[in-house]
């Protein structure tokens, strides 16, 4: 039994996507809050506030650690977030004058809300190379079809002449766009949360903004102010993964209704049906309708989680860990569905 279509033992062949879930599996989520706690420890040592000795201990554990999983989901159950135990392990891993220096200054949402910086800058490069992917293949159709008539449809209805190549652009230039939004993410939104108790980093007194920028260096990540109850960033993210799903979804729509005859276009592929086995249902273009609604409908509660009340929000933010990983992995199918899709097209437009 499952929740999600996403991975589902049948619905994930069309939905499914292995290498973003992996990005949400526990594993990688552990890894990525090791890879904090590590780096903080180097970047505590290298301002003197932990010892060089300590820091080196606590990156030889955290590169060996393998927590007691059963153990973290007890405790998640009781403290609403796995960190506390998380820590309390690798104190013991750590072991002898060194534990006491691990996760020095940091708090839980220090780790989890850094952990999802890093997974979710690895998603954005596998979906930047997925979009380029996809506008090669309709490039590659521009250059074969580009100048062959197509009639021109507003509102469903015949409006006038135009070409191939005009109806692909409106496909190409919103992934282009996107692509480029992707890239300038990497350099100005992937950002290291690092705040403490209460976002002012007290523990550290006048070295805070110094051990946060070396923080950042190493685990390069863009260096900012504490932004734990300011969450537009986030909010940023899922709505371009909206907007992906969007274009896709139009580009779905339109092949969907361009295939009902073939002499707009003709695809290989295609779904069988159980009752009609002449048919040869445009499956791929279909399901990119259904994930750029899906997404569309989950914007809203990434909005709503937009309110965070005061120094951290445990509503808002849980909302966030239920709905961000759904809308990552509609988009995860719908490029790899949309490359698919244009990978299958023989032929566009008249003759």
């Amino acid at each position: 039994m499952t929740y999600s279509a996403f991975d589902h033992p049948y619905l994930s062949g069309l939905l499914g996507d292995e290498a973003v879930a992996a990005e949400f599996s526990a594993v990688a989520d552990i890894r990525a809050m090791l890879a904090f706690e590590a780096a903080l420890a180097r970047a505590e040592a290298e301002h003197g506030i932990i010892p060089r000795s300590a820091a080196d201990r606590i990156n030889e554990a955290c590169r060996g650690f393998s927590p007691d999983v059963v153990a973290l989901r007890r405790a998640t159950a009781a403290d609403g977030v796995v960190v506390p135990e998380l820590v309390r392990q690798l104190r013991a891993a750590v072991g002898a004058d060194a534990a006491s220096h691990v996760h020095f200054g940091a708090t839980s949402q220090d780790v989890i809300d850094t952990s999802l910086m890093l997974r979710l800058k690895a998603i954005a490069e596998l979906f930047g190379c997925r979009l380029r992917d996809v506008v090669a293949v309709l490039e590659e159709c521009d250059r074969q079809w580009g100048f062959r008539p197509l009639m021109g449809r507003t509102r469903m209805q015949a409006a006038i002449p135009i070409t191939v190549s005009d109806r692909l652009r409106a496909w190409i230039e919103p992934l282009l766009d996107h692509q480029d939004r992707l890239e300038a993410m990497d350099r100005d939104l992937f950002a290291v949360q690092f705040g403490g108790a209460a976002g002012t980093l007290d523990k550290l007194g006048d070295m805070a903004e110094a051990v946060r920028e070396t923080l950042a260096e190493e685990l390069a990540l863009v260096d900012c102010p504490q932004w734990h109850s300011q969450r537009s960033a986030v909010a940023d993210f899922a709505n371009l993964l909206s907007l992906i799903t969007g274009s896709l979804g139009k580009f779905g729509q339109d092949v969907a209704m361009m295939a009902q005859t073939s002499e707009e276009i003709v695809l290989a592929g295609g779904g069988g049906s159980s009752a009609m086995p002449h048919k040869q249902n445009p499956v791929a273009a279909e399901v990119l309708v259904t994930l750029a609604r899906f997404n569309a409908t989950l914007l809203a509660g990434v909005h709503q989680a937009l309110i965070h009340e005061q120094e951290r929000s445990g509503s808002a933010w849980t909302l966030e860990w239920l709905i961000l990983p759904q809308m990552a992995g509609a988009t995860a199918a719908a490029t790899r569905l949309a490359a698919e899709l244009a990978g299958n097209i023989r032929r566009l437009g008249g003759a």
